[in-house]
């Protein structure tokens, strides 16, 4: 791991978002809440919670963070058709929580995949990616609008 312990104490956030595509058929499911595992959203915004606690044990190289707060936020998107994840993350620290945002993304669309994968096995995981961080020695980010 790359030592942190010299650098300043800041207040880090960052935020990434994801994608779930999968079949009408499938987002029918979801929408209604009729998927046999239970509410999709619940429990996949619950598990982006927990992974972006658990990013250090997922990643061998990321320092264990205590975490602030973690938001993950889940919406249906008919144009997909899917589901669309937004995770925030924001600690005081030595590092930033690009990493964290992204597992808790990462594991929210694995979790709607794990769900709903008995009503469509083609489902896709798409467009994880950090669209924002403020805080640390190299300043703020924003990602670049992208076209669905």
């Amino acid at each position: 791991m790359v030592d942190v312990g010299g650098k300043d104490v800041t207040r880090r956030e960052a935020t990434a978002e994801g994608r779930v595509r999968m079949s009408a058929e499938a987002f029918a499911l979801v929408r209604s809440n009729q998927v046999a595992k239970g509410d999709v959203l619940a429990v996949a915004r619950l598990a982006g919670i927990q992974g972006a606690k658990r990013t250090a044990e997922l990643i061998p190289l990321c320092h264990p963070l205590a975490l602030d707060r973690v938001d993950v936020a889940l919406t249906l998107d008919d144009a997909l058709p899917g589901v669309r994840v937004v995770a925030t993350v924001a600690t005081e620290g030595r590092t930033g929580v690009e990493m964290e945002a992204l597992t808790a993304v990462s594991i929210a669309c694995l979790t709607v995949y794990d769900m709903v994968k008995s009503a469509d096995r083609a489902m896709t995981l798409e467009a994880v990616r950090l669209v924002h961080k403020s805080g640390g020695r190299s300043g703020d980010y924003s990602a670049g609008s992208r076209s669905d």
